[in-house]
């Protein structure tokens, strides 16, 4: 179905069963059309319940009062014989797929993304398309989810910095007990479920209910902050690995040696209320106070800011800008690459060159 088209007002006639057609019945409502259900098997429906013609004639005179007929995984013989009375009455035929109709639905963790829609890949958008239910987060593209999933149910579960407004347990028990209802539920959550975004407790949760659960990768801000910023991770002559870490939580003494000791860049999410901890103690285990530190707030948004600073000076820096979160912090000799900074990057970039030289 296209939504670009205005269906206001418009007469649907969806052919099928009722919970196979339930995702093209709320898909149509929500976009303001008046939808009839024509079934062999009637069960309550949020469509307006017409009865089963029994003859051609029948057929064709509820054709014609329609706008639009839609066939939800219809019979063959069904199928045939509407498409041939559509034809004849010079009404709008479409097909769609039949929604999951078993006892027990079917889960799907879907990464978002940074927050730019554009970063969405197509099969995220494909279970948007399909879910009965979705449970979003704060930081996942969610603006349209209207458009994405029409007729859905939505349910906010974000959370912000130190307080959780939904519990992750109680998000657990929430989208298993969608599923065991026989819904389609969709997970979304920023960047990528399984990159610092506790993804792998849902499907556990999942798994020991004995819900169908499977996972669709999203973009990590771990990448694509930096990318936006100009900084890429890995620079050949400059950078060879790059190590994702939370800075949810301190580090410990070791924890702190070991990245020192691995060199090529770090990048740190969460990492804004720990950032003293982190700059200190990379300096105490030896990280040179000149090395460079940029810190990209709000990614892919009108206010996307970067500020670049160094080990020695971030803190006194971080808070004279007033940095908040969400922001991702990238240590390392690539920050010298940054394009889009807040302070003048002619000599990083001019270091930079001689590095790769």
């Amino acid at each position: 179905m296209d939504l670009t088209l205005d269906l206001s007002h418009r007469s649907i006639l969806i052919i099928g069963g009722a919970h196979a057609s339930r995702r093209s019945i709320a898909r149509y409502r929500a976009a303001g059309a008046a939808v009839h259900l024509a079934t062999e098997t009637p069960a309550p429906s949020a469509a307006k319940p017409v009865e089963w013609p029994r003859s051609a004639d029948g057929w064709r005179g509820l054709l014609s009062t329609m706008d639009l007929v839609v066939l939800v995984g219809a019979t063959p013989a069904v199928d045939a014989m509407v498409a041939a009375l559509a034809t004849e009455s010079r009404v709008w035929l479409t097909r769609e797929r039949a929604a999951a109709t078993g006892p027990v639905g079917h889960v799907t963790l879907v990464g978002g993304g940074p927050g730019d829609e554009g970063l969405m890949t197509v099969a995220a958008l494909r279970a948007l398309r399909d879910a009965d239910i979705v449970y979003f987060d704060r930081l996942g593209p969610h603006d349209r989810l209207a458009d994405w999933a029409p007729g859905a149910e939505f349910v906010d579960v974000g959370k912000l910095p130190g307080h959780h407004t939904v519990p992750q347990a109680e998000i657990e028990r929430a989208i298993v007990a969608s599923a065991l209802a026989g819904r389609t539920v969709v997970r979304l959550k920023g960047g990528d479920p399984f990159v610092f975004g506790r993804g792998g407790e849902e499907v556990l949760a999942c798994r020991v209910a004995g819900v169908p659960v499977s996972v669709i990768s999203g973009v990590s801000s771990a990448i694509a902050a930096p990318g936006i910023a100009g900084i890429p991770v890995t620079h050949r002559e400059v950078s060879r690995l790059f190590t994702v870490v939370s800075g949810h939580a301190p580090f410990t003494e070791e924890q702190l040696a070991h990245l020192v000791g691995l060199g090529g860049t770090i990048v740190v999410l969460m990492g804004i209320g720990t950032l003293p901890h982190l700059s200190a103690g990379l300096a105490r285990h030896g990280m040179d106070a000149a090395m460079p530190v940029a810190i990209i707030e709000r990614a892919f948004t009108d206010s996307q800011r970067t500020t670049v600073a160094s080990i020695g000076t971030v803190v006194a820096s971080s808070t004279q800008a007033g940095i908040r979160s969400p922001a991702v912090i990238v240590i390392g000799e690539v920050v010298r690459l940054a394009h889009d900074a807040d302070v003048a990057a002619v000599e990083l970039l001019d270091h930079a060159a001689r590095l790769a030289r």
